[in-house]
């Protein structure tokens, strides 16, 4: 039996451990990871021969969030796990991201990684544990890793600096920061804000590098104290000779076609090349092709940032802070509530927005604290959008990962329910694509909510910026295109408003970057945004005055909470009664606010007033249209309301004498009312509304 080693610390007074040799000891890698009752188990296994034409690294991380976790029976019709959710895709995506890069070059053995979270006390985020895990079970597997990397969250509560949050903290903070990173750099950022500034987010940043390093120490004693014997796994490393054969026959070639700043021009130049090249050396390398391709796209990437780095000038003749072409449109569909068509460049995003119901809310049946959403951002990425046939499928980690970004991005200043009290859905249609879909889609999305009359707080948008870092040298790119994302060092997406910013994303695609790379980035992604902004203004200075005609209406109102038992009525009859009536959706909240939602105007103001009725005191003058509930010899008794009936006397029916009652009116019948009195026993009298009080007409 191994030996179980543990390690206990603490990070801003909370009390962490990481265990391993206890659990899943088959594992390559096994690290159960605790904080509070929150308990996650990563395990790593990886296999020992590389699969035959293998040219990048088979990795795959896995998150199964177990309802038994939480407490909970799953709400699926089997009453058991199925295929992840999005927030556990959300959070293999975070530990892939930082994990990828983390590799030694040329190790192609397929690895996975999987985080089974087996307890959760709704207080402490499992994201945090999961990726730290990940890289504990690695660091102490014979697996190569150059890591360990570590990551922390950051939020700010009333000013003060909160190191991995609770879920209450969050719900107070204007931060939502997630870093991960190596003991020397930063390799991953993901972050929601309510507007915070670029100065703020960089403080921030340095306070998370210095929490991820303790986070680093703690790996290594784990990994001294119960690692295992390393792995000396052979290295796919490219052939030298190769590739000064590629570049005898390429370089000059290629340094023509990479200038271009047309896309798939400039492909279709790029792969001729490289057809020449495959063709002119496939003799002299038989049955290796694969290392001929590593080679030209090595070589690619060689041509395209020295271009950066040598010229300041990138493919399409920019100048490393310029924007591409910028246009923006909305009311691009006739039948949609809202819809912006923005197109950067060759990158073009058509969002698409839906006004729904408070009904029609999301449910969300997982293991965190949230149960529901009512604003939503969908992102579809069609393989047209990149000129290229290709199946349709659901929405993959990718798009799912994108639609998240721009719908944390666009989150922050969505109107709350009071102010807004409709359920919103953001499609966002990928047209073209060369860079930095997901920060268009954010820019469409504006648009469309402007376009829909949605009062938001400010527009949103959103850049990505590049690197290309050699040494001490370094470039930091405006507005990446898809090649420079591939062949650079850095993917890092901002979103915001004029104020401050509301979402980032930073990948890394090599050892890390330091904090004043990062406040560049920060800087030129700030006068990006703000030439955006001035477009998105241009086209629509403020949210439309009213709801496009095809959206429903929705009209909130609020009645006293010893009132709500007589709007729904005995068995809900009042209600489904008023439903009937107008066609009107009603939904009534415990603390006795009321959502009446209809598909035009009249039809909401109808149920309103007939609520308004039902709640509203009985008083002289007033006019009802009542329901004769019984006939009596001297009258007729009318229900004004659920609860409250009134009397019309015999001499009140109608002009002139009336021998009987059901000469005027019968049983059932609807009659027009006016209060006369209320007398002391709280009885109501009543008038016929075309008879006056002597009974004249």
């Amino acid at each position: 039996m191994s030996e179980i080693v543990e390690s206990s610390f603490e990070l801003d007074g909370k009390k962490y451990s990481l265990q391993t040799g206890k659990l899943a000891k088959q594992a390559d890698g096994a690290v159960l990871m605790r904080l509070g009752d929150t308990i996650v188990l990563a395990t790593v296994c990886a296999k020992r021969e590389v699969r035959e034409g293998a040219d990048f690294l088979p990795l795959t991380v896995d998150v199964d969030e177990k309802m038994y976790a939480a407490g909970k029976i799953p709400g699926s019709f089997f009453r058991r796990e199925g295929r992840p959710g999005e927030t556990a895709t959300l959070i293999a995506r975070l530990i892939d991201r930082p994990l990828r890069p983390s590799f030694p070059k040329g190790y192609f053995y397929e690895t996975q990684v999987v985080i089974t979270v087996l307890s959760t006390d709704k207080e402490n985020p499992h994201d945090i544990l999961a990726l730290n895990a990940a890289s504990a079970a690695l660091m102490i597997s014979p697996i190569p890793f150059n890591g360990p990397i570590a990551g922390v969250r950051v939020g700010r509560v009333n000013g003060n600096w909160v190191i991995n949050p609770t879920y209450q903290d969050l719900e107070e903070s204007d931060l939502d920061l997630v870093v991960a990173g190596s003991e020397e750099a930063i390799l991953m950022v993901e972050a929601g804000a309510k507007q915070v500034s670029e100065s703020d987010v960089v403080a921030a940043l340095a306070l998370a590098h210095q929490e991820i390093k303790k986070l680093v120490a703690v790996q290594k004693q784990l990994q001294a104290e119960g690692g295992k014997e390393p792995w000396d796994a052979p290295l796919l490393m490219a052939d030298e000779s190769i590739a000064a054969r590629v570049r005898s026959e390429a370089k000059s070639r290629l340094d023509q076609a990479v200038r271009n700043p047309d896309k798939k021009a400039r492909t279709e130049a790029i792969d001729a090349v490289k057809a020449d090249v495959l063709a002119a050396l496939a003799d002299e390398f038989e049955n290796r092709e694969r290392e001929v391709k590593d080679a030209f796209r090595a070589l690619e990437k060689e041509v395209v940032r020295a271009m950066v780095l040598d010229d300041n000038k990138r493919i399409d003749g920019r100048g490393l802070d310029e924007i591409r072409q910028l246009d923006a449109e909305v009311a691009a569909l006739p039948r949609a509530h809202g819809t912006g068509l923005f197109t950067r460049g060759q990158t073009q995003a058509l969002s698409i927005l839906t006004l729904g119901t408070l009904r029609e809310e999301q449910m969300i049946d997982g293991i965190g604290v949230e149960e529901s959403k009512r604003y939503m951002h969908h992102y579809n990425f069609p393989a047209f959008s990149v000129g290229e046939p290709g199946r349709m499928f659901g929405p993959k980690r990718r798009e799912i990962g994108h639609g998240a970004l721009g719908e944390r991005a666009v989150l922050q200043v969505i109107p709350d329910v009071e102010t807004f009290p409709y359920t919103i859905r953001i499609v966002s249609e990928i047209l073209e694509s060369n860079g930095s879909t997901s920060m268009a889609s954010v820019c469409g999305s504006t648009l469309a909510l402007l376009d829909a009359g949605v009062p938001i707080k400010a527009p949103v948008a959103g850049i990505a910026m590049g690197l290309v870092k050699e040494g001490d040298r370094y470039a930091v790119l405006t507005d990446i295109q898809g090649i420079e994302d591939a062949l650079g060092d850095m993917d890092f997406k901002v979103a915001g408003t004029r104020t401050g910013i509301t979402a980032l994303q930073m990948d890394m695609k090599v050892s890390g970057v330091e904090g004043k790379i990062l406040q560049q980035a920060l800087e030129q992604a700030l006068q990006a945004r703000l030439t955006i902004l001035d477009l998105i203004d241009s086209v629509m200075p403020t949210h439309r005055p009213e709801l496009s005609p095809y959206a429903p209406r929705i009209i909130t109102m609020k009645v006293p909470t010893e009132k709500i038992r007589e709007v729904i009525g005995p068995g809900g009859r009042v209600i489904q009664g008023i439903i009937a009536e107008t066609g009107a959706n009603i939904d009534i909240e415990d603390d006795g606010t009321i959502y009446i939602a209809s598909i035009d105007g009249p039809t909401g103001e109808k149920a309103k007033h007939l609520v308004e009725a039902i709640v509203k005191d009985v008083e002289p003058g007033d006019v009802f249209i009542g329901r004769v509930t019984k006939i009596m010899p001297f009258g007729a008794f009318v229900e004004l309301k659920p609860g409250r009936e009134g009397l019309v006397h015999i001499s009140k029916l109608a002009q002139g004498r009336v021998e009987k009652v059901e000469d005027v009116v019968k049983e059932g019948e609807k009659l027009p009312v006016r209060v006369l009195e209320i007398d002391r026993q709280n009885r109501v009298s009543l008038t016929a509304v075309d008879v006056d009080a002597s009974g004249a007409k």
